[in-house]
């Protein structure tokens, strides 16, 4: 079955049954392999994406939930706050093994893209659940709030 996508402001068709999981559609049909996968279960965050710019867990999200939607991967992610997160993961030497990074840093963004401003418990209530196996979390909270002064500036 033909199915048409909006992945990173591109028009793409791709040939898979309406339940296959995003995530399979994005690395394995369109070699989009900055989306990770860690758990199958929607429960580590390493596969986050974004879908009409809200964080989705695509290991979980099937193909017919999302037809015409717009899907944002790590390969497309572009504005102000993904520069800001980009810098900020930078700066702070964030990454440790790098496996999970690409769900944190969607993940990041969506959180300062709905909240530019979050407190502590903020960010950590919105990050919970992207599971980082090196333990980089206090590098990571501490990113998410240097976005967030990059972006006040």
């Amino acid at each position: 079955m033909s199915i048409s996508l909006n992945i990173n402001g591109e028009n793409r068709s791709v040939d898979v049954p309406s339940d296959t999981p995003l995530l399979w559609v994005i690395r394995d049909e369109l070699q989009l392999t900055g989306t990770k996968f860690g758990c199958g279960v929607a429960s580590c965050g390493a596969c986050t994406v974004h879908v009409d710019g809200q964080p989705v867990r695509s290991c979980q999200t099937y193909l017919e939930d999302i037809e015409g939607s717009e899907i944002t991967t790590i390969e497309g992610v572009k504005s102000k706050t993904a520069e800001a997160v980009f810098e900020a993961w930078d700066e702070l030497n964030v990454v440790q093994c790098g496996y999970c990074q690409s769900g944190q840093v969607m993940s990041a963004i969506g959180l300062l893209e709905e909240s530019p401003k979050p407190t502590v418990e903020e960010i950590e209530a919105y990050m919970w659940g992207n599971v980082c196996r090196c333990a980089t979390y206090q590098r990571i909270r501490a990113a998410v709030q240097l976005a967030a002064e990059k972006l006040e500036a």
